[in-house]
């Protein structure tokens, strides 16, 4: 489970040019901005009864240094049930690619996780499979499947649905306070994924058969 800062960093700070033509762009946070996305990345992790992950760059850029810092102290005076750990971005993304079975939840800020989400998506089978949600401290958020909308296979019945539903999942989750329900289709979704393979994953199943398949599973 990646948590990704969405509304901060190097993709909202200061850019333009300047007179000398030299482009750039600003990585920038405060400390509200990085105690509001770690209080929820400990919170995840503490639901899940795994640990935390907080992913920097500490040893070049300071505005990691303030968000290791105050990730840190929270895990330190708020969250001292929940294990924490650090890594670097560059060794991290390796640990992603050759180790994936030893992470839980990762906190990082927003190039980082933008990054990172998409490692993460190949290794664990492909954008069809990825599923996301963008949660804010007010309303149900917004849930989407990562992937876009492919309309070179339009109407060809092979798109694999796994990612859709699992942001349905999510949706349940987080949105609508329904974890059974969440484990229940989330259930279903591997049940069909392993029965019912869509072309994307080596399969023959059509989207329609591997909705199918996810209905049995629920019982539907």
């Amino acid at each position: 489970m990646i948590v990704r800062e969405l509304v901060g960093g190097l993709y909202f700070g200061a850019k333009g040019t300047r007179d000398d033509g030299t482009w750039f762009d600003t990585c920038e946070y405060t400390r509200p901005e990085v105690e509001r996305i770690a209080r929820r990345a400990f919170e995840i992790a503490r639901e899940r009864g795994g640990r935390l992950t907080s992913v920097d760059k500490v040893n070049v850029l300071h505005t990691s240094r303030l968000w290791r810092d105050v990730v840190t102290e929270l895990g330190r005076t708020e969250y001292p049930d929940v294990p924490l750990d650090h890594a670097l971005v560059d060794s991290f993304a390796m640990t992603i690619v050759t180790a994936p079975g030893t992470i839980d939840v990762v906190v990082t800020e927003n190039t980082f996780g933008d990054i990172l989400s998409d490692v993460a998506a190949a290794v664990t089978g492909g954008l069809g499979l990825a599923a996301s949600a963008s949660l804010g401290d007010e309303g149900p958020g917004l849930y989407e499947p990562v992937h876009g909308s492919a309309p070179q296979i339009a109407g060809q019945g092979i798109a694999n649905p796994a990612a859709m539903l699992r942001s349905l999942a999510l949706m349940l989750r987080h949105g609508l306070g329904r974890p059974g329900d969440a484990d229940a289709l989330e259930r279903a979704v591997d049940t069909a994924l392993r029965e019912t393979p869509t072309p994307d994953l080596g399969g023959t199943s059509s989207t329609r058969a591997m909705g199918d398949a996810v209905l049995r599973a629920l019982g539907a």
